[in-house]
C-alpha cells in the first residue's frame, strides 16, 4: 500500500510502507538521542557538583571534622579522607555513565545518518529531516 505526498509546487512521491517505517525509525531515534543528550547534560552537571564538593573538601584545614555525605535520603558522617574517596568513586561512576551515554548517542547518529541518506535519496526536498533549532 502506498500513499502519495503532494504539496504546492512539489512533485508526486510514492510513500511505501518501508519508507514510512524508515521515517518512523528516524523520528524515534531523534527523540531518543534528544533524551540521551539531556541525560548526559544532567550527569555532567552532577559531575561538576561532585568536583566542586571535592575541591571544597580539600580546602578544609581540620582533618578531624566529620563530613556529612548524602546516601539516598540520608546523610552519613565520615572522615575527610573517607568522604574524599567516596566522592572520587562517585565521580568515576558518573564518568563511566556519561561515556556509555555518549557512545549510544554516537551509534544513534550513525543510524540517523544512514536513514537521512536513504530518505533524502528518495524524497529529495519533499522531506525535512533537519532538527528545529528553536
Amino acid at each position: 500500500m502506498a500513499a502519495t505526498m503532494k504539496g504546492p509546487g512539489v512533485e508526486d512521491v510514492n510513500v511505501t510502507f518501508e519508507d514510512q517505517q524508515k521515517i518512523n525509525k528516524f523520528a524515534r531515534n531523534t527523540s531518543r538521542m534528544t533524551e540521551l543528550k539531556n541525560e548526559i547534560e544532567a550527569k555532567k552537571k552532577s559531575l561538576q557538583n561532585l568536583q566542586d564538593a571535592s575541591d571544597d573538601l580539600m580546602m578544609l584545614d581540620d582533618d578531624s571534622l566529620l563530613i556529612p555525605y548524602q546516601i539516598g535520603d540520608v546523610f552519613v558522617s565520615h572522615s575527610q579522607e573517607e568522604t574524599q574517596e567516596m566522592l572520587e568513586a562517585a565521580k568515576e561512576t558518573l564518568e563511566q555513565e556519561v561515556k556509555g551515554l555518549e557512545e549510544r548517542v554516537s551509534a544513534i547518529q550513525q543510524v540517523l545518518g544512514d536513514l537521512k541518506v536513504h530518505l533524502y535519496a528518495k524524497f529529495g526536498n519533499n522531506i525535512n529531516l533537519e532538527a528545529d533549532e528553536s
